[in-house]
């Protein structure tokens, strides 16, 4: 009896929860990535993260939470260390090349005096803008640095015998391939994280055609801009290599990212209301991954605004290295995670009067979908007219998610190596080594995720086709935007019907 969001509601729910108890039969999984501790998103980087930038620390009751917070975190790890240790029992073992860098990660935290790990710097820091006497700071400040002592650190010392003890057990495998039931999880990770029934081979196989379609139009650029020998990978190597294009390796460099991505962002947002009849109204700032985590970071990432409005959307930049940052590949950057990308999309979300979960839904296909099409969007309203390199910089960002359908099926699928996908992701793309390194890695330890990019932004596109040709001057992409975005995220097979109800409601 249920019309509507409340029966659309009953469709996504339905569809998140059985894509999620797929995996009941795979002893070792726990419903979500294989390795509960890796460097991308492990509890060892996720506590610091989350209490440098998600506990806001505003009066004296938060800032008691905040070093409760410190003396809870030994049960915490302890609860984690108890799942590594059941899923090693299954034959579930990161690869070694994971354990050492989730090592390197934790060995350079518990070295650092306490007054200098970021759990103390940042809070002593937060304390400054609290109502608090100077005596009260100073000992907020002392419990803080007690609970780091007496259990953050043993906490993380107890994580890292228990990882070293893994190590001996771990071989250098890539591929999800090597665990029980390998295959079945691969399959099952696709389907969830594309929302689609493609398989492994007919992903690979959109790979292979994408990257030879982009990269036939990233040769006729190069062509035009003098770059005429070699691969389009080793012409975009060059090209990135390019002193010209590049920033000073120093603290003032670093900081001249930071403004050049703000500035390109204020320029974009500008032009948002020619496409988007909704503006979401959150703030977006740009800031830095934390030092302690970019070794193993992506190149960039969003986090979300507050639900109430006390935190901005926040666009991560890594600048571990700052000839990772061409000053031509920065605008499809800003534009991907920032506006009209992940912070319009998500911004948007919780605007809606949609129950708390369909805000919060992790659908990748629709939400890194809807980022890659946002660098499309920004194309087609000219944010790279009369900027060759910089629609090279876009053209190099979409044939990168191109090559991860082909390295992500290539390792967990095909069993490439962890360096064979490395190559061939540096051959085809020429993005810097350390940049790669760091994405193969990435994938290694997140099976499938990285191939929701290209298909979802291939389904949107797709729809919108559609909807062009059934309404010819009635199109209105503006109201297009408002559909798309109006339900929250959604499987692809679920906003392709919203679209279709749409067109319909217009014919």
């Amino acid at each position: 009896d249920l019309e509507g969001q409340e029966q659309l509601t009953r469709e996504v729910m339905i569809w998140f929860y059985e894509s999620s108890l797929a995996y009941k039969d795979i002893a070792w999984s726990n419903g979500g990535g294989p390795y509960p501790v890796n460097q991308m998103f492990g509890i060892q980087n996720g506590f610091p993260r989350f209490m440098a930038f998600t506990h806001v620390v505003k009066n004296e009751k938060t800032a008691r939470n905040y070093v409760e917070r410190l003396k809870a975190v030994g049960v915490k790890f302890d609860q984690v260390i108890g799942v590594v240790r059941k899923q090693a029992e299954y034959g579930d073992v990161p690869p070694t090349f994971v354990i050492d860098k989730v090592l390197a990660e934790m060995n350079g935290l518990v070295a650092m005096p306490a007054k200098e790990n970021p759990l103390y710097t940042t809070f002593v820091e937060s304390l400054k803008k609290v109502g608090l006497t100077d005596d009260e700071r100073a000992q907020y400040a002392a419990d803080a640095e007690a609970a780091i002592n007496g259990t953050v650190t043993p906490a993380y010392q107890r994580l890292i015998a228990t990882m070293e003890e893994l190590k001996s057990k771990s071989t250098p495998d890539a591929g999800i391939w090597q665990k029980p039931q390998g295959d079945a999880y691969y399959a099952l990770a696709l389907r969830q994280q594309t929302t689609t029934d493609m398989t492994p081979q007919d992903v690979h196989d959109v790979g292979l055609s994408e990257v030879a379609r982009i990269s036939a139009e990233m040769d006729t650029i190069l062509k035009a801009q003098g770059y005429a020998e070699g691969t389009v990978g080793e012409r975009m190597k060059a090209l990135g290599e390019d002193p010209r294009y590049g920033f000073e390796d120093s603290d003032a460099g670093r900081q001249a990212i930071l403004d050049e991505y703000t500035r390109l962002l204020e320029e974009i947002a500008k032009r948002m209301p020619e496409v988007f009849a909704t503006i979401p109204p959150q703030k977006l700032e740009v800031v830095r991954v934390p030092k302690f985590s970019e070794a193993g970071s992506a190149g960039a990432y969003y986090n979300a605004p507050a639900m109430d409005g006390s935190r901005p959307g926040r666009f991560f930049a890594n600048l571990r290295d700052v000839k990772e940052t061409p000053k031509w590949s920065m605008k499809t950057l800003a534009y991907h995670e920032g506006i009209p990308g992940h912070h319009f999309q998500i911004s948007t979300a919780q605007n809606l009067d949609l129950p708390l979960a369909r805000s919060r839904l992790p659908f990748t296909a629709y939400t890194e979908g809807w980022a890659l099409y946002a660098e499309q969007v920004a194309y087609e309203i000219g944010m790279y007219e009369n900027d060759p390199l910089g629609d090279l910089g876009r053209l190099q960002a979409e044939l990168f998610r191109a090559v991860r359908l082909v390295v992500d099926t290539g390792m967990h699928y095909k069993k490439w190596s962890r360096e064979q996908a490395i190559q061939y992701m540096i051959d085809t793309s020429g993005m810097a080594e350390g940049d790669v390194t760091a994405e193969i890695e990435r994938y290694a330890v997140m099976p499938g995720q990285a191939c929701a990019y290209k298909i979802g932004m291939l389904k949107i596109l797709e729809i919108r086709e559609k909807a062009k040709a059934a309404l010819g001057d009635k199109f209105d992409i503006r109201a297009f935007h408002d559909v798309v975005l109006g339900q929250g995220a959604v499987p692809l097979d679920v906003l392709d019907a919203q679209v279709k109800a749409w067109i319909a409601s217009n014919q």
